[in-house]
């Protein structure tokens, strides 16, 4: 099962484990942006209408693509996802990380920042972030990606002690808005074929 999400407010969403003096409340509330958890994930995710699409794979216990071993679902996300993003770019330098976490000095800050399995990399620069919650029934795979990205918005959104230099992150590739939209129904529509 597919779900697409629709980002209708700028929200700064942390990570399970990020305590909330991460964020800067102050400059987000002056900017519109709303301070959220999520119960999956390290770092922060900056979620944008128009700029972000974001998705969620339900995968029931037993069901395709799941496994006891919590990365392998996430493998195997990636793996349709990347199938689905090279036929919309027609572009052949999209990967898959299947191998162990990626971090940085900023990572467990900004989410963007590090490479977890199943995350999507197109032109050596990230563009599919991936988290996963799971229960006795099954996990929800959440994933996001950008049609637009301001490498300066997220960091200018956290608190002093735990804002990186810009220049310190790594790059985050991003989708035409017209292609990012058509993601979503072909990885349903390739789902649903396995």
């Amino acid at each position: 099962m597919v779900w697409e999400h629709e980002v209708t407010a700028p929200a700064l969403v942390l990570g399970s484990t990020q305590a909330d003096d991460v964020a800067d409340h102050a400059a987000c509330r002056a900017q519109g942006v709303e301070v959220v958890r999520r119960r999956s994930g390290g770092g922060a995710v900056l979620l944008v209408p128009g700029a972000v699409t974001w998705v969620d794979v339900i995968l029931p216990a037993g069901g395709a693509g799941w496994s006891d071993d919590v990365h392998r679902p996430m493998v195997w996300l990636g793996e349709h996802l990347a199938e689905v993003l090279r036929v919309v770019t027609g572009r052949h330098d999209v990967e898959v990380h299947a191998g162990a976490m990626v971090t940085t000095e900023w990572s467990r800050t900004v989410c963007f920042d590090g490479l977890g399995a199943g995350e999507v990399v197109l032109g050596g620069a990230k563009l599919v972030g991936i988290s996963q919650r799971r229960t006795r029934a099954g996990a929800r795979l959440q994933c996001c990606w950008y049609s637009s990205h301001d490498p300066a918005m997220l960091p200018g959104l956290l608190a002093a002690a735990h804002r990186p230099p810009v220049e310190a992150l790594g790059p985050v590739a991003t989708l035409p808005a017209d292609v990012a939209a058509e993601v979503p129904a072909r990885l349903a529509a390739r789902l649903a074929g396995h």
